[in-house]
């Protein structure tokens, strides 16, 4: 009896990033079977497997070829890669697709009371950080010289214990770094969720496999990004309203039953539709404008 292949994803266990990619994965229709005590969820009806493990070990698992694909925050990704060439260790891999969540800015931040006058302010200071290998490339492309000292929690609290100067780490509002007295005043680094793959070839049934669940994440991240617009339109105004139309997509122009003076039009709209837009469309004689969410896309 043999055993089909199955395709290995590796995804975090919990975290930021854990409840967007099982909501992705759900969103493309694969019926996952999670639990907090098993590291290895399997996936019912499709041959994938889902690793639940730490961020940081994601891109090590995808380059190393333990898991075929891997869904992780850049700012891991190229930490890891950075530090794996510097170790001549395999780093290579393959970004399949950026993802439209997991969205974060790797910055600098001093104390309050620091004068800082531009990058050159932080020469020679001593900052704590998760991420040495970002901040050592940020600090020589722009030629300075900088100490670390390596923390993987509470970062924010080292320049009031005296352990750094500054810090370098995650920043998504700004919150925590003024609960701390600390401001940002570098973003050297901006970060979204990728979902990377091992750059040797798949074996055929696993990449039929890819072939069916790619698209499908495309389709969601596309949806994510978009709105179905429906209108009602005076037929002479029709130009008109077709070029405040967002995207570069062609409205399709329906005909209404019973009349001769208007039109529907609907569009896929990949931009942001402003409530300014609808107030002009509504000045021009349109109504019944509507805004809906896109669950799933394909084409």
């Amino acid at each position: 009896m043999t055993t089909e292949p199955r395709l290995r994803i590796a995804m975090q266990k919990s975290g930021r990033l854990s409840e967007d990619t099982q909501k992705l994965l759900k969103r493309c229709g694969l019926k996952l079977n999670v639990s907090d005590r098993r590291l290895l969820a399997h996936v019912s009806n499709m041959p994938i497997d889902i690793m639940r493990v730490r961020s940081s070990d994601i891109p090590g698992l995808v380059m190393d070829g333990v898991c075929d694909l891997g869904i992780v925050g850049d700012n891991t990704l190229e930490e890891a890669a950075l530090e794996r060439q510097l170790m001549e260790q395999s780093h290579s891999y393959v970004k399949t697709t950026g993802l439209n969540f997991g969205g974060c800015r790797l910055s600098i931040a001093m104390p309050e009371e620091f004068n800082y006058q531009g990058i050159k302010s932080l020469d020679g200071l001593r900052f704590a950080t998760t991420y040495p290998q970002l901040l050592n490339r940020f600090a020589r492309n722009n030629g300075i010289n900088v100490e670390f000292c390596l923390l993987k929690g509470s970062v924010e609290v080292a320049p009031r214990v005296g352990l750094s100067d500054g810090i370098c780490d995650l920043v998504s509002t700004g919150a925590t770094l003024e609960a701390n007295g600390l401001k940002e005043v570098e973003v050297i680094f901006k970060s979204t969720a990728s979902l990377i793959q091992n750059p040797a070839v798949l074996e055929p049934s696993k990449q039929k496999i890819l072939d069916t669940l790619l698209p499908r994440i495309q389709g969601v991240m596309k949806a994510k990004e978009s709105k179905y617009i429906m209108l009602h339109a005076p037929k002479d105004k029709l130009a008109q309203v077709s070029a405040l139309m967002p995207g570069k997509e062609t409205p399709t122009v329906l005909p209404l039953a019973g009349r001769e003076d208007l039109v529907a039009v609907h569009v896929v709209a990949t931009e942001t539709f402003f409530w300014e837009t609808m107030e002009e469309l509504k000045s021009l004689g349109c109504d019944s404008i509507l805004v809906m969410p896109i669950e799933k896309m394909m084409g």
